[in-house]
């Protein structure tokens, strides 16, 4: 079956109100893009900010006339006659496979390989986590993931205590444990990425060596030998005093989701309380690593 996909460039502010009228108009899904390259970075909880100059990508059956779809667009005063879009033909794939097809093992370090479920291990006799694109974020194709996973794969984790403190889908806690460490305790806000990480743990046969909490239910006076937290560089500092409290003396600490420009007023921050190394960089992100004092 072909498509076709009519493409809107409009303000964020009337994103929603055009996705619904698109959606009246037959539309089969709506996608949201950038329009000009404008980052977006650290939303509220629970926010879902869109760019200033938003495209939206509505698509069709392409039997469609979409004629007076466009005329009854022009008819809405925050787009009027002639507003800036573009009707395109959308060839048939299988876009399940397309999906499938752009996921391939990672490895990161000398020893650690990340591969989805539905592609051969290349190597064997490395340590691989089976993980698979889905609920909560954190792939290994992200820098920041990235980082630290390199990081944790750098480590001696033998008989250690490891946090991963907002888990995700999990990919840093079962990281570590297939390193070597005893015991990893993974800590989230939000409770799908509990389920993840626990999914995610049954099948890398690690969920005997993984403890996971929100918040509110974590043990009291919870500490570890290695610290590595992936979040955002807001709650990094406003968290500072308790992901530092979480650290045991000599203990190691990472810290990413960080952008270059934000890592070394956070890193500075965290001197109170680490010996803090030259700032890790991929791409346009930032790693830091410390020692607790």
């Amino acid at each position: 079956m072909a498509w076709i996909q009519l493409r809107i460039h409009t303000h964020r502010d009337n994103a929603d109100l055009l996705g619904d009228l698109l959606m009246d108009q037959g539309s089969l899904s709506i996608t949201y893009e950038d329009g000009q390259d404008e980052p977006i970075f650290e939303p509220k909880l629970g926010e879902t900010p869109l760019w200033q100059d938003t495209v939206m990508i509505a698509l069709f059956d392409a039997g469609t006339d979409l004629a007076p779809t466009i005329e009854f667009l022009e008819s809405m005063p925050f787009l009027g006659k002639g507003f800036n879009h573009k009707i395109e033909q959308v060839e048939d794939k299988d876009w399940i496979r397309e999906w499938m097809d752009s996921f391939h093992p990672i490895q990161f370090g000398s020893r650690l390989w990340i591969c989805p479920s539905w592609r051969e291990i290349p190597d064997p006799t490395a340590v691989n986590v089976i993980l698979d694109p889905g609920l909560a974020f954190g792939t290994g194709t992200h820098p920041t993931t990235a980082l630290c996973l390199e990081w944790l794969d750098s480590l001696d984790l033998s008989n250690q205590e490891v946090i991963d403190f907002g888990c995700g889908s999990g990919i840093l806690a079962i990281a570590a444990i297939k390193l070597g460490a005893k015991k990893v305790t993974g800590v989230d806000i939000d409770y799908q990425a509990i389920d993840a990480s626990k999914a995610n743990a049954e099948r890398n046969d690690v969920v005997d060596k993984l403890a996971l909490y929100l918040p509110e239910n974590q043990p009291a006076n919870l500490q570890a030998d290695v610290l590595v937290a992936n979040i955002l560089a807001g709650p990094l500092k406003e968290l500072a005093p308790l992901i530092a409290e979480k650290v045991k003396i000599g203990g190691k600490l990472a810290l990413s989701g960080l952008l270059q420009e934000q890592a070394q007023e956070v890193s500075d921050f965290y001197s109170q309380w680490f010996i803090m190394d030259p700032v890790s960089n991929k791409e346009d992100w930032s790693r830091l690593t410390g020692i607790r004092k």
